[in-house]
């Protein structure tokens, strides 16, 4: 057997690098990895790209299966990459992009369908997929388009179309005083309009920028829901446990009534009485405590009853007794 020195280091060194340079590549490209990769990746072909970006999820009848990995630009059309794992996607399968929350963030949805099985360097073709219109491009849109616009290069195109049209007909010189007046309401609403247009541009730019905290919220609130759900389930049953337990004691009651009857009403005989002579019991125990306390003087001393006996002799009759039990 050769020792560990006779071993070429040079060779150990090439192993070793070679080695570290696939783990470093498994570890970059992980998600490509046929078991603990990310899945199978497709691609489908788009008119729009919609607002579509990476990493954004690709569902099936609304459950996650996977996530877009790349969005390319290729010709006149825009090629998605995308992966899912343990889902069956056919060969007659179709795409779309829809919109996943209100605040605009899309999400790619699949419709498996066909016989066998769809061949991944085969992409779903254009025919076969849908873009989504994007309000919150459109909005932005308008939004430079409105500040774009002379109002008041408008009016005076508003003006001279009226004035070379004035000898026309009633019908058509009614129609141009209703331009007119429409360009004058125009400009003089210019300030508000472009107002108006500036705090929609800067709610869709907030909505946008705060999409993350917006659908955390979104989902606090149905967390909150789904709890609010489940306790009003414990308080149903609750309410139905209180019910049940007032009917077993209805019974038992109406049961024993007979003898409950009785005891309750001599307890307040009892009771009645007792609130009659307060004042009597209470004067009771107020005599009664100087005897419990001359009883306690008597036999606190020891194993033996200590006592005083006055008035076994009369003051008369000697010494012993001369001035009394009661003079000092």
């Amino acid at each position: 057997m050769r020792s560990f020195g006779a071993v070429d280091p040079v060779k150990v060194a090439l192993a070793g690098l070679t080695t570290m340079a696939l783990g470093m590549a498994a570890a970059l490209n992980a998600d490509a990895l046929p078991v603990i990769g990310g899945g199978t990746t497709y691609s489908a072909e788009f008119s729009d790209a919609g607002g579509l970006r990476a990493d954004n999820d690709v569902r099936i009848a609304g459950v996650k299966v996977g996530k877009v990995s790349e969005i390319d630009l290729e010709g006149d059309r825009v090629l998605v990459s995308f992966q899912v794992k343990d889902a069956w996607v056919g060969d007659a399968t179709s795409a779309s992009i829809q919109i996943k929350n209100v605040l605009g963030q899309k999400y790619l949805a699949l419709d498996p369908r066909g016989e066998a099985i769809l061949d991944p360097g085969d992409p779903i073709p254009l025919r076969r997929t849908t873009a989504p219109y994007d309000v919150l491009e459109a909005f932005r849109d308008l939004s430079k388009t409105v500040d774009a616009i002379d109002v008041g290069q408008l009016a005076r195109s508003f003006d001279t179309i009226s004035a070379t049209f004035a000898d026309t007909p009633a019908d058509v010189r009614s129609a141009l005083d209703g331009i007119t007046k429409l360009s004058g309401t125009i400009a003089s609403r210019d300030r508000q309009l472009r107002t108006l247009v500036a705090n929609t541009r800067q709610v869709s730019q907030t909505l946008v920028d705060r999409d993350t905290e917006a659908q955390r919220l979104i989902q606090d609130g149905n967390a909150l829901l789904r709890a609010i759900s489940t306790r009003q389930q414990a308080i149903k049953d609750l309410l139905d446990g209180s019910k049940r337990l007032a009917t077993a004691l209805d019974g038992i009651i109406a049961d024993n009534d007979g003898q409950l009857g009785p005891v309750l009403e001599q307890l307040d005989r009892l009771t009645s009485m007792l609130q009659r002579n307060q004042d009597s019991l209470a004067k009771g125990i107020a005599a009664f405590a100087p005897a419990i306390r001359v009883l306690t003087n008597v036999a606190g001393n020891g194993r033996w009853i200590d006592g005083y006996l006055c008035g076994l002799v009369l003051p008369t009759f000697g010494p012993l007794n001369e001035k009394g039990c009661f003079e000092k």
